[in-house]
């Protein structure tokens, strides 16, 4: 069973950092794209970034403002975890934010909440 379950969401003020980490279980984690994504009321489930299993990026434009140069994914294959460090966060960067992989089918973690706030 394929479970993927993020931590790390909270309140921050603008300026202020955050690492997201989303742990795997169920797949090989090692051969796998995972993503993270983005969503906000009202608005669709945008790409935020996505490391390829050989630890190639890409960043997306989420909601027309690139998180390229503040945000940096990363993986841990020994610890069949994805990570998303956020720095100078911004109040648009609140949203949920999704931990993603293709394994066979589509699997979403259950979302961790990223509120930036003064």
């Amino acid at each position: 069973q394929v479970q993927l379950v993020e931590s790390g969401g909270g309140v921050v003020q603008p300026g202020g950092s955050l690492r997201l980490s989303c742990a795997a279980s169920g797949i090989t984690f090692g051969r796998v794209t995972m993503a993270w994504y983005r969503q906000t009321p009202g608005k669709e489930r945008e790409l935020v970034a996505r490391i390829t299993s050989t630890g190639n990026t890409y960043y997306g434009d989420s909601y027309g403002d690139s998180v390229k140069g503040r945000f940096t994914i990363s993986r841990d294959n020994s610890e069949n975890t994805v990570y998303l460090q956020m720095n100078n966060l911004k109040p648009e960067d609140t949203a949920t934010y999704y931990c993603h992989t293709f394994y066979g089918a589509i699997y979403w973690g259950q979302g961790t909440q990223v509120t930036v706030s003064s």
